[in-house]
């Protein structure tokens, strides 16, 4: 089964919630509707939004609250990822040039903070404090992601618990807020909510673990990312650990050399060194693990449609290509 597939419980709210953020874009300012159009426009998965319709949805919400919490959580990751693409120095997301290589840094981080503050007006329009909270703490929690992932940058001692860290902060906190998110629009007390963040985390995490296995196995015309883009940033991603961890001294000397200088012309080298010391299977076996907790955390829920396709998703996600 497909994505499109998975998510057809959503399609409608999906279809609202384009609208509102082709609303909620535009601005007396021409550059940054011009660049919040074009990269919201790039396509991808539309995942976390999607996280909050499906929360509520199989929590019985009927009312249209969700939607404003699915385009403001987008918002606040296209935010980061304007701001991630300069960090990283990055030209190329999803298969074309990313902001800052269109527009320049400053265009492309000034956007983000336009995207992050309009995304806060969005959370006042609920009224709800719960909302504000859960988001505040997303939000500052990523920001401390991206702080710890710099810091790893370059530095082959990161290990794995260091590792785990910087994506629990840098991608779980917002699949657990959109998670949470979707259980406060539909009325459910605390125990409820925690299930619904529980699953959010344990996919967020098994989201990054297999999405850092692509770096290293993915076809670029499918995924729209060049192999090796995180070796060339100097990032020690679970697969480069692992093979450190397990590999003979020159496997490790040559890895530890490939992140200290993001040797990116060691790639075949750090391939084979991959490859041979199991690092692959590895990494999608935790992800594997991380998905069947998901699916766990969802036990005790009615049956539904949407409980159904937040299963579904949950196993989608450790096979997919892209």
């Amino acid at each position: 089964m497909d994505l499109k597939n998975i998510l057809a419980p959503i399609a409608d709210d999906m279809r609202q919630v384009d609208e509102t953020i082709h609303a909620r874009l535009r601005s007396e300012v021409a550059l940054i509707s011009e660049i919040g159009h074009y990269i919201t426009s790039a396509g991808g998965k539309r995942l976390r939004p999607a996280l909050v319709l499906m929360a509520a949805r199989a929590l019985g919400c009927k009312t249209d609250e969700p939607v404003l919490h699915a385009a403001m959580i987008e918002f606040i990751h296209t935010s980061t990822l304007l701001h991630d693409d300069v960090v990283d120095e990055s030209g190329l997301r999803r298969g074309r040039k990313t902001a800052n290589a269109v527009w320049g840094n400053a265009g492309a981080v000034l956007s983000g903070d336009f995207l992050y503050s309009r995304a806060f007006q969005m959370m006042v329009e609920s009224r709800r404090m719960q909302v504000m909270d859960v988001m505040a703490n997303a939000t500052n929690a990523i920001a401390e992601g991206e702080v710890l992932q710099l810091l790893n940058c370059g530095d082959p001692d990161t290990d794995e618990a260091r590792y785990m860290r910087v994506i629990e902060l840098k991608t779980a906190r917002l699949f657990e807020a959109g998670c949470r998110l979707g259980a406060i629009a539909a009325g459910q007390d605390e125990s409820v909510q925690q299930r619904l963040h529980d699953y959010g985390h344990h996919l967020g995490l098994a989201f990054q673990l297999v999405d850092d296995v692509l770096d290293y196995t993915a076809d670029a015309a499918v995924s729209g990312k060049n192999v090796g883009t995180d070796l060339a940033e100097g990032k020690p991603t679970l697969p480069l650990i692992h093979a450190m961890k397990n590999g003979g001294d020159e496997q490790r000397t040559l890895i530890r050399d490939a992140i200290s200088h993001g040797r990116v012309d060691q790639l075949a080298e750090v391939l084979k060194a991959v490859e041979s010391t199991g690092a692959i299977p590895y990494t999608r076996a935790l992800a594997e693990r991380h998905s069947r907790k998901a699916i766990d955390s969802l036990g005790d829920l009615p049956d539904s449609p949407h409980k159904a396709a937040m299963i579904e998703l949950a196993r989608f996600n450790t096979n997919r290509a892209a």
